[in-house]
């Protein structure tokens, strides 16, 4: 059940089913979460189950404000502090040590714990409303199926859990890909998870330089979104440079020119061979067989693009098309988040 996330008793609902150990699909500015009462080991559960998430990969716990984090972290670095100061509520998630008594399930087991605190207006005012009740954070990883694209709408959740879940609308998510994850536990600052706020900016909110490693790191701890193969829609993703794309329209066109003959008459079946395109280049089309070819523009600016990743990902799927062929975003951290997401999400499931 969809409610208008406007509403003031809608928020009330919302508060008294997490209250209650229920399901939420609740929206953030980044993308829509799953949410549940991050106390309640029980309702924390039910998210793993509903998602078909492993019980070892963490939950990010949202609170209402920073003075929350107290009651989840044993320590905040000074660093951290700062981090919190400058982009909180905002799309940023920090990993802290964990107090041993809460929060375990939501942690994966483990002794740290990722806290944010969202900016969107309906996921603040139901975490105030929670916290009246007695619920001072919420487990709310993306509202998916695990691995899959995540939702920026409420009709996307609906889709992926159908109409027993309530979930409030608070509109398209603003940012569209999921927060920035800093590792705290350690003595710097260290990029688990890149989204749209870049390193550069990291290091000048809290005086040190952010570490972000080229390898994986064994040191770091297991954090949301990191898997190899995530964000995957059903169709094929594969990244191209603009030239490289141009050449494989050339060669797709080439193949299929045997047994496509030409006119409408020859064109396949509504999705059945049809390649999505995702370019900001300009891309040339034959003219003998253009109709299997799906073409949408990206965005020129990292921001507008991470805002139209994943509900683009999701509309490909929904034209049935078996491959989605996307131009490489640029090699410059603005588009490390959107670098990372379209990387995972073209990567085979192992």
């Amino acid at each position: 059940m969809i409610l208008d996330g406007q509403s003031p008793p809608s928020i009330a609902a919302a508060a008294q089913a997490l209250q209650r150990g229920e399901l939420l699909g609740l929206p953030t500015e980044t993308v829509y979460g799953l949410a549940a009462d991050a106390s309640n080991d029980a309702a924390v559960v039910k998210i793993f189950a509903a998602k078909g998430r492993p019980a070892n990969h963490p939950l990010i716990v949202h609170v209402a404000s920073a003075q929350g984090v107290q009651r989840f972290a044993s320590h905040v670095p000074e660093f951290a502090q700062k981090l919190m100061e400058a982009f909180w509520p905002g799309p940023l998630t920090l990993i802290l040590p964990r107090r041993v008594e809460v929060a375990a399930v939501a942690a994966g087991g483990q002794n740290s714990v990722g806290l944010r605190c969202p900016s969107h207006p309906v996921a603040l005012a139901v975490l105030q409303g929670a916290q009246a009740l007695g619920v001072f954070g919420v487990a709310a990883p993306s509202a998916n199926l695990f691995g899959r694209v995540s939702p920026t709408t409420a009709a996307h959740v609906a889709g992926e859990f159908g109409p027993e879940l309530l979930i409030l609308d608070g509109g398209a998510c603003d940012v569209g890909i999921e927060s920035t994850i800093i590792d705290c536990t350690r003595a710097a600052p260290v990029l688990l998870r890149p989204g749209v706020i870049t390193p550069q900016q990291l290091s000048d909110a809290c005086g040190l330089a952010v570490i972000t490693p080229n390898v994986p790191d064994a040191d770091a701890p297991r954090a949301s979104g990191t898997l190899a193969s995530h964000y995957a829609p059903a169709a094929k993703v594969q990244l191209m440079t603009a030239a490289e794309l141009q050449n494989a329209i050339s060669a797709y066109s080439n193949a299929n020119a045997k047994t496509c003959e030409g006119g409408a008459a020859s064109v396949p079946a509504a999705g059945a061979h049809i390649v999505a395109i995702w370019s900001r280049s300009p891309v040339l089309l034959p003219s003998s067989n253009a109709a299997n070819f799906n073409v949408a523009l990206m965005p020129s600016s990292a921001s507008d693009c991470a805002h139209q990743l994943f509900a683009q990902l999701r509309a490909f799927d929904r034209q049935g098309v078996a491959h989605i062929w996307v131009e490489a975003p640029p090699l410059t951290s603005a588009w490390d988040g959107v670098r990372d997401r379209l990387t995972r999400a073209a990567t085979p499931t192992r």
